[in-house]
């Protein structure tokens, strides 16, 4: 049993069981013994790997997005480019360098990390040391600077904490973690939630019983929805999920690539929940801003070229390197076991900007 496990443990004892939100809060997010916290998780020595790690061409061709997001803007004379959970700094690091095709808007930039563990925030010290563009970082949305923006977030809201309810005869009951016979359990908390069903979306009213609802806090893209609605500006959210609003348990928890038990050694494996697209957009559109896909990672990937930049980096590579290349744009843009499918892209932006590639509309 490990120190975090105690503490959940001695917490459960003292105030009965904890919501799965902040369950999954302490696992990743607890200052001393949370996953976040204590490593760094990417690339084949950690746990996970996400897209910028898997090849320059993913940060590359976000930067040219954020590019033509800035050119429909207005070429405004200052901009915030902001990431949330920016990871070892790879996707911001390689948008910079591919941003220098654009000088204007390059000079433009001033970057915001949006970075919450002090053992990551270091790496992408290391990565953008020589960025030449100032870069700030923050522990939250909430104080990011006024003015006109553009955000990208890749597999940052997955890891904001789930609320779970499920469904049974006397209504919804919020499912919570406890404990039974020594161990971390899963179970419902015996009294009904009241109003639950009238604040569902159509189709997922009437569900029968033990049917699993998931719901995220988004304070995170309100925060910056209401920035972009006052100041200007487009987000561009990058996450694996579904495109509609459902039911099922997708919480699920992964150490050394491997899926393993969620409620097992908490901070010491990555706990993540698929993406509700369908809710993402709500909370945009509650803001006033526009929303744009989701359409599949692979789709919107080459949409903006990446066939064509992986042939332009595989030209006077040896053989070797040229494979390299291959497998990581079918990783990228090819369907499972490729994230093109799982992956989707949204975008949310100001009511008046043209639409920006990668998206039919």
């Amino acid at each position: 049993m490990n120190a975090l496990e105690r503490e959940i443990r001695s917490l459960i004892e003292n105030a009965g069981p904890i919501p799965v939100s902040r369950y999954m809060a302490l696992a990743l997010g607890h200052p001393r013994h949370g996953y976040y916290m204590t490593r760094d998780p990417f690339g084949a020595s950690g746990d996970f790997v996400t897209a910028p790690e898997v090849s320059q061409m993913f940060g590359e061709l976000i930067g040219i997005w954020c590019a033509e997001v800035w050119h429909a803007m207005g070429e405004p004379a200052r901009v915030h480019l902001v990431e949330l959970g920016p990871g070892r700094g790879t996707l911001m690091n390689d948008l910079l360098r591919a941003a220098k095709v654009v000088p204007a808007f390059r000079a433009s930039l001033e970057v915001h990390l949006v970075e919450t563990s002090p053992v990551l925030a270091e790496a992408q010290r290391r990565a953008l040391n020589e960025a030449s563009v100032p870069v700030r970082w923050h522990n939250s949305t909430a104080t990011l600077p006024d003015g006109a923006l553009i955000v990208v977030a890749n597999e940052f809201i997955d890891a904001l904490p789930i609320d779970q309810l499920v469904r049974a005869e006397a209504g919804w009951h919020e499912r919570k973690v406890g404990l039974k016979d020594g161990q971390l359990v899963f179970a419902l908390d015996p009294t009904p939630l009241p109003r639950i069903e009238e604040g569902l979306p159509a189709q997922l009213r009437g569900a029968p019983t033990g049917s699993l609802l998931e719901s995220r806090d988004l304070t995170p893209v309100r925060e910056v929805a209401q920035r972009i609605a006052t100041h200007g500006g487009a987000a561009l959210f990058i996450d694996y999920g579904h495109v509609r609003s459902g039911f099922g348990d997708t919480l699920q928890a992964v150490r050394e690539h491997k899926v393993t038990d969620p409620l097992r050694d908490p901070g010491e494996a990555d706990l993540t929940a698929h993406v509700d697209f369908e809710q993402l957009a709500v909370a945009a559109l509650r803001e006033g801003l526009h929303t744009l896909g989701p359409v599949p990672q692979g789709a919107f990937l080459r949409a903006l070229g990446i066939d064509a930049r992986a042939e332009r980096l595989k030209r006077n590579q040896d053989e070797a390197t040229a494979s390299t290349i291959d497998a990581a744009l079918a990783r990228l843009a090819a369907p499972s076991p490729g994230m093109g499918e799982l992956f989707k892209v949204l975008a949310l932006v100001q009511p008046a900007l043209t639409a920006p590639p990668g998206f039919d509309s």
